[in-house]
């Protein structure tokens, strides 16, 4: 089957807004790559429960692969364009974190109406901007509470003090950032749930990164990973029931 997975394939099942390939990609690079971004998708979907188009958030997302790369950055998540872009040969292991960046920022309009479009939804919440009423934002509240706060959601958590202290160290405001907090949050829980694919997520559990606390540990691991679980099953549930109504509705025309 994988001789018959192509980013045209990829484009059309899950109605990604554009996938772009560098055009330094050669054809058995740009094949294999395609090959790699499909079975990392379909884990991703799998895990997370949830239908194609929220994969590919509701045909607003663009990848690109080979293209729009920055000096020493493997992948990263462009929000004034909405595209997610891993490097060639750079950025196996990367997709979930980018993917969630995506999600992040996406959440940030539907979740906050009135905010800034261009904000994540994770920052707006921690500096406690109103959001709408409703179950899937409760819970996506609830997902960022248990990662960025302590139990008692009186002081920070455990990894965000770890984050701030990384900062600290290398002079940056990068680490701490509630959005990178969170990113980090979701690759653990991915990779918690043991998707086939390694170039969607590795290295939450074993990695230097992982030593210094930046990827959630111990109970507080266990607890995001319930909420993220929770969270993307009624998700999934709700936006599948929704185009079910939406198809039979067209078929009833």
């Amino acid at each position: 089957m994988s001789h018959q997975i192509n980013f045209v394939t990829i484009r059309q099942q899950f109605n990604f807004k554009s996938i772009e390939i560098g055009q330094w990609v050669k054809p058995k690079e740009r094949d294999r790559a395609a090959s790699n971004f499909y079975y990392a998708l379909m884990d991703l979907m799998n895990v997370l429960s949830v239908p194609e188009s929220v994969i590919s958030l509701r045909h607003s997302l663009g990848l690109q692969y080979g293209k729009g790369g920055q000096p020493g950055i493997s992948a990263h998540y462009v929000p004034a364009i909405r595209k997610l872009s891993l490097a060639k040969n750079a950025g196996a292991g990367s997709l979930a974190h980018e993917w969630f960046h995506a999600f992040d920022h996406y959440m940030g309009q539907k979740m906050f109406p009135i905010a800034d479009r261009m904000q994540f939804a994770s920052k707006l919440w921690l500096h406690e901007y109103p959001y709408g009423p409703h179950a899937l934002n409760d819970l996506l509240a609830q997902c960022f509470e248990v990662i960025l706060l302590s139990q008692d959601a009186k002081q920070a958590s455990d990894m965000f003090i770890a984050s701030q202290e990384t900062d600290d160290r290398l002079g940056v405001l990068y680490y701490s950032r509630p959005e990178e907090m969170c990113a980090r949050a979701f690759e653990a829980f991915i990779e918690d749930c043991a998707p086939n694919s390694r170039f969607l997520v590795r290295g939450s559990r074993y990695s230097e990164e992982a030593e210094r606390g930046l990827y959630p540990k111990g109970v507080q691991r266990q607890m995001i990973n319930e909420m993220f679980r929770q969270y993307f099953s009624l998700l999934g549930t709700a936006v599948a029931a929704q185009e079910n109504r939406k198809y039979q509705e067209l078929a009833n025309i």
